[in-house]
């Protein structure tokens, strides 16, 4: 088998960036009360340079993960010391290095019902916009998925993929942009030797070419040890070694500690800050600040980077990545046909529910047949309005409570990692969503409502349609704002179910508005459901209908007449245009104050 060779492709690039820091502390709050902190990073410097692929290393709780969070600027609270993007001095969090810098995080959040190759495309379209062609964009993304030995599955959907591959494919589209500084936690967690291997050999090349690349690792085998350029242990909170990996067993045996013939050097140095061969933090710590042990920087080419030619011993083109960032219209576009796909991708989401809707239509058709124009069912009739508005939010809130924490997960990394603007995607979300929503809450009005043998006029059948819309989407703004409020899916769940019960109970159905005391008023004004009843009620009986008839075999029915209904339901004054009003209204302050806690949510988190 003809094995690959090594060659040197000239690719334009980013400027190289080093990272430096120094003095960096990191503090949580800890016990019952959140009164006691505790000192995660203890003051700890360091000097991570381009060309070179470092790992920072340790055991479970020595603050790698934080480290990491405090220099891509994902983790901000309770810290302190400076960080240099070259000479430029920075504070953690500064948005500077997170501008040019891709964070690729321990778990693969990426959409399944997408293949590699639309996933990339997306990519390219958010990152690039219109600034390339598409046939240069085609040749970017090949040559990518090539370098990372994802051609073979073009055409793969995400949720199909291996984990190894998933990995490549997270770096695959941050590749894009060409991001001089790469961040990646964990990036061989879950995967098997063979696909560890593979994955640090990329991030060195990768590394050759220039980039800054920093990643976390927790017990690397003695093969992937030797490949790390540069190596950075943490213990306690302190750094007790930063150096090449070559050097670690030479550092060791400076402080009388001799490694063992044969064994993992990265074992090895991982047993001894556990305190098996006794407590030698502090050894360790006085010994690392000589900064020796470093190795020369790795040499590179300028701008060349190291990649395999094909089998045929062809190289791959490069394409310039030197580009202007589209505008948030153009990303507006792009996320909006992503949105469009996965709607129609997704059969439970959309196919699944329209076919419900239009069945429970049908049944609340045959179980309230011919309610509509029976004076003897007049109560039944308002009974089906409220089990319509009931229906149509509850089938709306929970599958928005359930879903929106999952997309949370992939848009906050994408809008990290300057995919898009918040807004954008917020705004996306709901031009998307929106329509589905509504053709849902249209499919089974209309069904129930000739069922039901309801006013044959044109006029109160778009009023009743039109109110069951307002309904379910603002029942989906809820849910929405529930999912981003309550991170757990349980307890949004449950604060979903509670506050149904309470728009249950102040619906004006089951308790009427003339029974509910004066003082508690209020708690119906603010309960949407209550306007979408009344709204229903307005629409079928309101606007000077004529009495409804009374059959031959009832010899009086009491509430033939809509006024007299109007009167004990407690809405004779109650008009459609102002529970219209209130629906837009509650759906306009479910979605903005879902976006503030929204961007509350992703900037606490960064």
């Amino acid at each position: 088998m003809k094995t690959h060779r090594a060659v040197l492709v000239h690719l334009p690039r980013n400027k190289s960036i080093d990272i430096g820091f120094s003095d960096i502390t990191y503090s949580v709050r800890v016990g019952v009360t959140g009164k006691e902190t505790k000192m995660v990073l203890q003051g700890i410097s360091g000097l991570f340079k381009s060309g070179e692929l470092t790992a920072i290393m340790g055991p479970s709780g020595a603050g790698k993960t934080s480290l990491l969070n405090i220099l891509t600027g994902f983790q901000t609270r309770g810290m302190g010391g400076e960080l240099r993007l070259d000479e430029v001095l920075l504070q953690p969090g500064d948005s500077r290095l997170r501008r040019q810098a891709s964070y690729i995080q321990q778990d693969d959040h990426l959409p399944g019902l997408f293949s590699v190759s639309e996933l990339m495309w997306m990519a390219a379209h958010l990152k690039l916009g219109s600034s390339l062609s598409d046939k240069a964009k085609k040749l970017l993304i090949d040559d990518i998925l090539e370098t990372l030995s994802l051609s073979a599955c073009l055409k793969t959907r995400c949720e199909k993929l291996s984990g190894g591959q998933k990995k490549r494919l997270s770096i695959a589209l941050e590749l894009i942009d060409n991001p001089p500084v790469l961040f990646l936690d964990e990036p061989t967690t879950g995967l098997d030797s063979l696909s560890s291997l593979q994955c640090v050999s990329m991030l060195k090349s990768l590394a050759r070419g220039g980039r800054t690349i920093v990643c976390t690792i927790h017990q690397p085998s003695a093969t992937i040890f030797h490949m790390l350029d540069h190596v950075y242990v943490l213990a306690q909170g302190h750094c007790v070694y930063q150096g090449s990996s070559l050097n670690v067993v030479p550092y060791l045996n400076s402080v009388g500690l001799e490694c063992p013939k044969y064994h993992n050097p990265a074992d090895y140095m991982l047993e001894v800050i556990s305190g098996e061969y006794g407590d030698c933090t502090d050894v360790l710590v006085t010994a690392v600040k000589e900064n020796s042990w470093r190795s020369s920087p790795v040499q590179t080419n300028g701008n060349a980077v190291v990649v395999e030619t094909r089998k045929d011993g062809t190289v791959p083109h490069k394409t310039l990545v030197l580009v202007a960032k589209p505008s948030e219209f153009t990303r507006f576009w792009t996320l909006l046909q992503r949105f469009y796909v996965q709607l129609y991708r997704d059969w439970t989401v959309t196919h699944l529910k329209l076919v419900l809707h239009v069945l429970v239509g049908v049944v609340f058709g045959l179980n309230f047949t011919g309610a509509g124009n029976d004076a003897s069912k007049t109560f039944n009739n308002v009974s089906f309005l409220f089990c319509t508005n009931l229906y149509l939010a509850y089938t709306a809130v929970m599958p928005a409570v359930l879903r929106y924490p999952s997309e949370i997960a992939v848009m906050k990394k994408e809008w990290f990692n300057n995919w898009y603007n918040l807004r954008t995607y917020y705004i996306t979300s709901m031009v998307a969503t929106l329509p589905t929503q509504m053709m849902f809450a249209a499919a089974h009005s209309t069904v129930s409502y000739f069922l039901t043998g309801q006013p044959q006029e044109p006029s109160r059948f778009v009023m009743f349609v039109c109110i069951c819309m307002l309904v379910a989407a603002v029942a989906e703004s809820f849910g929405i704002f529930i999912g981003i409020v309550c991170p757990v899916v349980v307890n949004g769940t449950f604060f979903a179910s509670v506050y149904t019960a309470y728009l249950i109970l102040f619906s004006g159905f089951m308790a009427l508005l003339n029974d509910i005391p004066s003082w508690m008023l209020w708690m119906a004004d603010i309960s949407f459901l209550r306007y979408g009843v009344e709204g229903l009620v307005c629409a079928l009986f309101g606007n000077n209908r004529k009495p409804i008839p009374c059959p031959p075999e009832h010899v009086y029915c009491h509430l033939r007449t809509p006024k007299k209904l109007l009167q004990e339901l407690g809405m004779v004054d109650v008009q459609y245009w102002v529970d219209a009003t209130a629906l837009v209204g509650f759906f306009l302050l479910f979605r903005i104050i879902g976006y503030f806690f929204l961007r509350r949510r992703m900037m606490k988190s960064s």
